[in-house]
């Protein structure tokens, strides 16, 4: 029995999270399985009634389940940065997710900015260490406020942290037996002491896999590869801030915020699934929104928890309603409802 806590959070996250939770339901019908759910009201409209962003229980609440799937965070009448760091950053970190899994991947039917490239271009992973580098909020002000103000922003990263997340990366690039090609995104040229660690950590975890070629490119190289020769990508591992920039390109190469899911990992831990395109609140309640990411959330999430054929049943439902049935991947553009579209993902699953 698969335990699997539900955060709808903001906007509408609650209208996608209800078609993923109803296209999880189908593929447990058709692979055999049995999970249980529990949804927590965290997010925006708590926090403005009662002042509480997360209860002192969380961390330890969400410890009992196998994994959790999230809508969105983030409310107009919030100022960002609370629920923000309050939430997403405080769970990550409290949860020890120490690995931001992002698949690029485009769908048959979606419509990409990149000319002349198509779904065999677009299929790679990066792979982003999740609780280190600028992310920490190490630093400070000095004379703040004044013309001699000082800022600092220090990024922390440990050798524990770069070989973890590497070790996870080159089995990622061993399961996925694609191009067994691991490349190292950074900036070894200026970040003398943070990527020299990477990158030194990064060839020693390499001798433990012959069998994948190691690789590295500078990160500004990295986005100009993405957006020409995509297809040289497998997997990508890097820090924390490299991760975040380039990520948001890749769910642009990938036909946008609509079809792009996200991974918050602890491989031995709970793990965290949402879409990543936020909580898009001036289409609240208007039945309009692309569910894709959040139903390739579930897809993910699957993935994670081990059942794999359901996993494959959701990918394979999400490219037949991409390639066949959507105009768009647009809110209001799709041809169809947000409703719709689960529902035709879910019919897609039961039939197999």
């Amino acid at each position: 029995m698969h335990k699997i806590a539900v955060i709808p959070g903001d906007g509408t996250g609650p209208e996608v999270v209800r078609e993923g939770l109803k296209v999880l339901e189908a593929a447990a019908q058709k692979a055999g399985f049995k999970y249980e759910t529990q949804t927590y009201d965290w997010g925006g409209d708590r926090y403005l009634a009662t002042g509480e962003v997360l209860p002192p229980s969380a961390a330890d609440e969400l410890k009992q389940f196998n994994v959790i799937f999230l809508g969105a965070i983030g409310h107009p009448d919030v100022k960002p940065g609370i629920l923000e760091k309050g939430i997403l950053l405080a769970l990550r970190f409290a949860l020890d997710q120490y690995i931001n899994l992002r698949p690029v991947k485009l769908y048959p039917g979606v419509w990409t900015p990149l000319k002349d490239k198509g779904p065999e271009d677009i299929d790679f992973v990066v792979v982003r260490e999740n609780t280190e580098g600028l992310y920490t909020g190490a630093g400070g002000f000095l004379k703040k406020g004044t013309p001699d103000e000082v800022a600092v922003q220090e990024s922390i990263n440990t050798r524990k942290g770069a070989e973890r997340c590497c070790r996870y990366a080159f089995e990622l690039t061993r399961k996925r037996n694609k191009h067994n090609k691991l490349t190292l995104c950074g900036k070894t040229n200026v970040l003398t002491y943070a990527f020299d660690m990477w990158e030194r950590t990064f060839h020693e975890v390499a001798k433990d896999y012959p069998d994948i070629t190691p690789d590295y490119a500078h990160v500004d190289a990295t986005c100009m590869w993405m957006v020409k020769n995509p297809e040289w990508f497998d997997v990508i591992v890097t820090d924390n801030m490299f991760g975040d920039i380039i990520t948001d390109l890749g769910a642009m190469i990938q036909g946008g915020m609509g079809i792009a899911a996200g991974g918050n990992i602890n491989p031995e831990g709970v793990s965290m699934f949402e879409p990543i395109g936020g909580s898009a609140p001036k289409y609240t309640n208007m039945n309009v929104i692309n569910p894709l990411a959040a139903i390739a959330a579930v897809q993910m999430l699957l993935e994670e928890i081990g059942e794999r054929k359901a996993a494959d049943l959701v990918d394979k439902a999400i490219a037949k309603v991409t390639g066949e049935k959507l105009k768009s991947m647009a809110a209001g553009r799709m041809g169809y409802s947000t409703t719709e579209v689960g529902d035709m993902v879910a019919k897609f699953v039961a039939e197999g």
